[in-house]
């Protein structure tokens, strides 16, 4: 099931994605909180006449660095003997059709296309054979970055967590097995990155049982589980898409910040 939050005439809801046709999408309006059993009300809305926000809000969004071997390797990097976190706060999500804002500290942005894990149940210490029962579902993400700063300063909340720094949507998909999926990014409309899950260093159950070994994930957290090859540069103007096989495209306009 495709699960979208969206906002119409003033009101903010969770809604059901229903339909093939991108022109023929609708929103059965979820009675609740996804994250709890939850009812479809029957009311339906077409989506082209509501605000797609971003699916979830987050507590935290937790990131990992360097887990593809390719993309470590074209910054100069080699992969790391543990996992690499890093948080993006939550003034750093927007949803699909938002703006990327080119920060004003920053002369390099760069796009990074991730499949984002989103959690479903409050959960700490999760053995391997429980990472399934903690996950509602996957959405994509771009984890954009302020390249040169991330190399200038040691601590990457600057160059990674900055005011509209972490797109996500364009909505959550609650049944996909991840392990084997097309992840791409194009840059207006030309193919920057092209990778699949399955080139993970670590799996998504390596990295929340690695996560949850030193905090408490609540419903609605967000893990970014790395990047693919292929990252390069935004410019004020471009429209960066993030496609992942099974969810859907996320797209974003990088705009001059106000």
């Amino acid at each position: 099931m495709r699960i979208a939050r969206f906002s119409i005439d003033g009101n903010v809801a969770f809604g059901a994605v229903e339909g093939d046709s991108p022109d023929s999408l609708v929103l059965d309006i979820i009675k609740g909180i996804p994250y709890a059993d939850f009812e479809l009300s029957g009311t339906k809305v077409p989506l082209s006449k509501v605000r797609l926000l971003p699916p979830v809000l987050p507590n935290k969004v937790v990131a990992i660095g360097r887990n593809y071997a390719e993309h470590a390797k074209e910054l100069g990097n080699e992969v790391p003997d543990v996992p690499v976190a890093f948080f993006k706060p939550t003034t750093s999500v927007i949803g699909s059709g938002d703006s990327i804002e080119y920060p004003s500290f920053s002369d390099e942005l760069h796009h990074e296309a991730e499949l984002a894990v989103v959690i479903g149940r409050m959960c700490r210490e999760v053995p391997r054979e429980r990472v399934k029962d903690v996950i509602f579902g996957y959405t994509c993400a771009n984890d954009v970055t302020a390249r040169d700063v991330q190399k200038r300063e040691s601590q990457w909340a600057r160059a990674k967590g900055f005011d509209t720094s972490c797109p996500l949507g364009p909505w959550v998909e609650t049944e996909l097995d991840p392990s084997d999926l097309a992840i791409q990014a194009t840059v207006n409309g030309e193919q920057r990155q092209l990778g699949r899950t399955a080139d993970m260093v670590r799996s998504i159950e390596d990295l929340v049982v690695h996560i949850t070994e030193a905090m408490t994930l609540l419903p609605g957290d967000v893990i970014l589980t790395g990047t693919p090859a292929g990252v390069g540069p935004l410019n004020v103007g471009d429209e960066v898409a993030v496609t992942i096989e099974g969810i859907g495209t996320l797209t974003n306009k990088v705009i001059k910040r106000g």
